[in-house]
């Protein structure tokens, strides 16, 4: 009831603008997080930011949709074949950490403690969801490990049920290659998201990661 009673509300705002307006209303509100009423306060400010900002918006969207692709190693999105992090020179590339996704790599590169480089998987083992091992970039990780001299991975997927799952899942394909297998410690919240976690709570977790 209160499902319906919410729509019929939002069904009666959108009945006071134009078409248009409704249209964008619409189109924001269809992203993540972001409701009725934020999406029409979103709308009045791109209609009222100067054409030029506008463009500006609209094109970096469309460049960022048509050039950011995989990295060709680590799987995180970049706009280069190679991101950042592996073409430097400075990274321990014997060390891979394996993260869920893009984000919570960049959780962990604000510590600046990290002098390592990242696996990126793009999800995590999810029966319930039908996600399994082929669904993620699992078999990318263990081609990556069989043509590089890995000596450590870090396995720093959520303290969730799919991501423990992944965890012990990739420690049991890694073990019999005999590179040690490391997860990240406690200091990490059951259930929480690296990405909404602070920086010292992150740096304690890969301080105090223990062997798999």
């Amino acid at each position: 009831m209160a499902v319906w009673a919410a729509v019929s509300r939002s069904k009666i705002i959108m009945d006071y603008y134009s078409s248009q307006i409704t249209k964008l209303i619409e189109e924001l509100s269809s992203l993540p997080g972001i409701g009725a009423k934020s999406a029409q306060r979103l709308a009045f400010y791109i209609i009222n930011m100067p054409k030029d900002r506008v463009d500006t918006l609209v094109n970096t969207i469309s460049e960022a949709k048509a050039n950011v692709r995989y990295c060709k190693k680590c799987f995180t999105l970049t706009d280069q074949e190679y991101c950042p992090i592996c073409s430097s020179s400075r990274r321990d590339s014997a060390t891979i950490m394996v993260v869920e996704n893009t984000r919570d790599m960049a959780a962990y590169e604000k510590t600046g403690k990290y002098e390592g480089v990242y696996h990126v998987l793009h999800g995590a083992i999810s029966p319930m969801l039908g996600i399994g091992p082929n669904d993620i970039k699992l078999k990318e990780l263990m081609q990556r490990l069989s043509a590089e001299n890995v000596s450590e991975v870090i396995i720093a997927t959520n303290s969730s049920l799919e991501g423990e799952t992944t965890a012990m899942y990739i420690s049991k394909l890694i073990k019999p290659t005999g590179i040690k297998v490391s997860r990240i410690a406690s200091g990490v919240p059951v259930g929480g998201d690296l990405e909404y976690i602070d920086e010292v709570t992150l740096l304690r977790a890969l301080e105090g990661r223990v062997e798999l």
